[in-house]
């Protein structure tokens, strides 16, 4: 985790802020104090950096996160490609975006939470997703989420789902004849068509 420039009192946030005592002392001891508020700042970045205070096992499996953040086992049983991935995940990170970080393969699209393709049934535990906009609040109570949008709450166990499926739970009742059939072919045309089109 690179937190960036070494501290400088002018500009350091909360943790390493300046005292408004300096003003009552000498130039001399303003800068002795100062030196002193920077080595203890340094040294609490490079605690931040090392990941001091995560265990072994946690580093062993990819997690390098601050020791005040919640860290979860996340299990991801990939149906589609016959795998299973366990990763840590910090509980104010996306679940698909840490296991991308530590180039664990999974299904998705938009990034966005607003379709179906990185869509789980959650088997055990707990996920966070406010901005799931892709599953109904019926699903989401049935065990579904999207990795691309959800935080977990706790150590979870999730099945990737079959997009269509997942996409038929939810709107399935509103086509009386069934599924809807892809037509590639008329998708085709409408790409030629606007390959065709005059650029402005």
């Amino acid at each position: 985790m690179g937190l960036g420039v070494l501290c400088n009192l002018s500009l350091c946030t909360s943790t390493c802020r300046k005292p408004a005592i300096f003003g009552e002392f000498s130039a001399v001891e303003n800068k002795k104090r100062g030196h002193n508020l920077m080595s203890r700042c340094r040294s609490m970045r490079a605690e931040l950096e090392t990941g001091a205070g995560v265990s072994e096992s946690d580093r062993s499996l990819g997690s390098i996160s601050s020791a005040w953040i919640r860290t979860h086992k996340v299990t991801v049983h990939d149906r589609q490609r016959g795998l299973v991935h366990e990763f840590l995940v910090p509980e104010d990170q996306y679940i698909l975006h840490t296991a991308e970080s530590q180039n664990i393969s999974l299904p998705f699209a938009c990034r966005h939470g607003c379709c179906t393709s990185c869509a789980v049934r959650i088997k055990s535990g707990q996920i966070r997703q406010p901005e799931a906009l892709g599953i109904s609040a019926e699903l989401k109570s049935k065990g579904y989420a999207l990795l691309c949008v959800g935080f977990p709450s706790s150590d979870i166990e999730v099945e990737t789902q079959d997009e269509d499926e997942v996409y038929w739970l939810q709107f399935g009742r509103y086509f009386a004849r069934g599924p809807i059939e892809r037509d590639d072919y008329a998708l085709e045309l409408a790409i030629v068509s606007a390959a065709e089109l005059p650029s402005m």
